[in-house]
This record gives C-alpha cells, sequence and structure tokens, in this order.
C-alpha cells in the first residue's frame, strides 16, 4: 500500500508496512524510498499525519543519500573533451600508437592507443588501477584511526554502483565505488569515514553524525563538493 502528502512544492511519496508493534516509524533508504511501518489497524489519516509532521526531516534525508549517488554524464571518449580526476579537470588527448598506455601530464589526460574504438575501455582501466592505489593509501589512514572505537572493516573493496559512492554491509564490508577517483582527495576521505562510521552506528542518528563530524569537522562542505563536481 502507497500514499503520498504535498509539502510545499515538493511530492512525497510514501508505502506502508502494518505489523505487530506499537508506534509508527519512518524509514528513509538510501534509494530515497520511504517507508512507513505502523501497527495493525493504524488508520490512513493518522499515517499520513505523521508523514506531514515529519516531511522536512524525510526530505533533508532524501537530500542526504543524493549526495552519494553519482551523476552519469554522456561522453564520447575524443580528444578535446573534460575528464576528472583527483578534482582536477584535464582534457582528453587520445593518440594513435602501436602500444596502449595512459597517462596524465600538465592539463591533459594522454590516452595512446593502437585502435580508438578501445580508448573508453583504455581509460576506466586507468581510472581502476589509481583508485586501487589510493582508496587503499586514505583507507588504510583512517580504518588505523576508528580502531580506538575497536571496529574494523572486513574488507574494503571497489565496486562500480549506479546509485551509490559507498556502502558498509552489516558484516563489515565496505564498498567503493571507483568513480570517486575523479573528486577531490577530501570528498573520497569523506566517504570513507561516513561508511567507517557506520561500523559504530549503522543508521543515521544524531550519534552517527557526531561521529562523523567529530572525525571530519568539514565534512559537509566536501559532501557539497561531491554533490556538485561531477554533474
Amino acid at each position: 500500500m502507497t500514499g503520498f502528502v504535498q509539502y510545499g512544492s515538493e511530492k512525497i511519496t510514501y508505502s506502508i508496512l502494518f505489523l505487530d508493534r506499537k508506534s509508527l516509524g519512518i524509514t528513509v533508504y538510501p534509494n530515497r524510498n520511504v517507508e512507513v511501518k505502523a501497527p495493525f489497524h493504524t488508520s490512513l489519516d493518522k499515517i499520513q499525519e505523521k508523514v506531514k509532521k515529519r516531511a522536512s526531516w524525510i526530505l533533508k534525508q532524501q537530500d542526504y543519500f543524493l549526495s552519494f549517488e553519482p551523476r552519469i554524464t554522456s561522453r564520447k571518449f575524443v580528444s578535446g573533451e573534460t575528464h576528472y580526476y583527483l578534482g582536477r579537470q584535464y582534457q582528453l588527448k587520445v593518440i594513435e600508437s602501436e602500444s596502449n598506455k595512459v597517462k596524465y601530464t600538465g592539463r591533459f589526460i594522454e590516452v595512446y592507443t593502437t585502435e580508438r574504438t578501445n580508448v573508453e575501455k583504455q581509460l576506466q582501466e586507468w581510472y581502476k588501477e589509481k583508485a586501487e592505489a589510493w582508496f587503499k593509501k586514505l583507507s588504510d589512514k583512517h580504518i588505523e584511526r576508528f580502531k580506538k572505537y575497536n571496529v574494523e572493516p572486513r574488507k574494503v573493496e571497489l565496486k562500480r554502483m549506479e546509485n551509490r559512492w559507498g556502502s558498509c554491509s552489516v558484516n563489515g564490508r565496505i564498498l567503493l565505488n571507483p568513480e570517486l577517483i575523479k573528486a577531490p582527495k577530501a570528498c573520497i576521505e569523506y566517504v570513507i569515514i561516513h561508511e567507517l562510521c557506520h561500523l559504530v552506528y549503522r543508521d543515521h542518528t544524531k550519534e552517527f553524525f557526531n561521529l562523523q563530524t567529530h572525525e571530519m569537522p568539514d565534512w559537509q562542505k566536501w559532501k557539497m563538493k561531491l554533490e556538485t563536481l561531477l554533474a
């Protein structure tokens, strides 16, 4: 069952799950879906009233999760295009060659290729290679710091995700989107710290945000940077 409320110009759609419980609860998921868990026999009017009362918080949570969604930009992978690496813009330069390699120099990312149709694949492999090195270096540093909270991830891995910059599973496995290598190092650290905080607090509670602020006082600056950089 679903419902919706209008809050200013925003329409909040939510699903309803009736359970054997005593109070109404609202959850906003990373995909920005809203779910209301309600006791059996709760009236739809009461549910709608509760959602409307929490509308500001719901929209704030949805905006928060939006910062973890990479923008998908259409690329042709030809000379002259702009591509990011560690927060800086570089012009792509495609060079026909007898061997394949990628390097960045000055204001260019140069792709030497034996076949122009392979440029995208070569560039993605180069990004992945750089991501593996940088993410390990940055995550190792913060994992060491978080040991004071008696937590440590089981593993930190790269995984291309359409809707997330990072995630932390219930068994302590942290996944980082290789697309993050296009963002400044501080943005990458923000995502790593965010996921490490989930090892201490699973949900986005006040305690979670207090911990995140303690570990990275200027995290909101880098969150905003991440939201806008790759648009």
